[in-house]
């Protein structure tokens, strides 16, 4: 395959900036199908038509770094931030798809709080991937992502300890939402990968 030399930067960006309102948009999807689960909640469907979106554009950056001599930053970082935003895209999908797989009677309150530090998180994300033309502008949103990070940690510790100290619930109960709060950690944890990737892009062009 021959590379163009002529650069195509923008479209990268562009690019770039879509994956993360891509994740974003799942997020708060996934964030009202908790809040709403059973009765008004969102459809699985319309998180999984988000995963897709999130698999074409992953598609669509590889395609184009493929073919270009020229790329606004190190193409393994090109590389890696695509596919970790799609991670993001994909454990938020997998964690709300086990709300029905397991038939969830109802959220759990830490569920959907945790659910808001992941909206918190993409959004920051998405901030930061749409200033990579602005790379002094990102750090900001990268320390936020981190502290986030942090703090669905401590939702995760305080409800899976809730679930143990409650005698009266069932294992297979505590085994739901345990995986349930993990895919959701999952995804909270890749939001801070990706954070972090940007945030070596602005070390290594600044």
């Amino acid at each position: 395959m021959r590379l163009a030399l002529v650069p195509r930067t923008t479209e990268f960006y562009d690019l770039f900036t879509q994956a993360g309102e891509n994740a974003l948009e799942a997020a708060r999807l996934a964030e009202r199908r908790f809040r709403g689960f059973p009765e008004l909640s969102v459809r699985q469907q319309d998180v999984k038509e988000l995963e897709h979106r999130g698999d074409e554009l992953t598609r669509e950056i590889v395609e184009l770094l493929n073919t270009q001599y020229i790329t606004p930053f190190d193409r393994e970082d090109i590389y890696e931030l695509a596919k970790e935003i799609d991670d993001v895209v994909d454990y938020i999908e997998n964690a709300s798809d086990l709300l029905g797989l397991y038939k969830v009677e109802a959220p759990m309150e830490q569920a959907v709080e945790q659910c808001r530090v992941l909206v918190e998180a993409c959004e920051h994300l998405s901030n930061a991937l749409s200033e990579l033309r602005h790379l002094r502008r990102v750090g900001p949103h990268v320390v936020e992502v981190k502290r986030l990070e942090d703090e669905g940690d401590r939702i995760v510790r305080d409800a899976i300890a809730a679930l143990f100290e409650d005698e009266g619930v069932d294992p297979r109960t505590i085994i739901r939402w345990k995986d349930i709060f993990e895919a959701l950690e999952d995804a909270i944890d890749a939001c801070e990968t990706a954070a972090d990737l940007v945030g070596n892009v602005v070390v290594k062009n600044v």
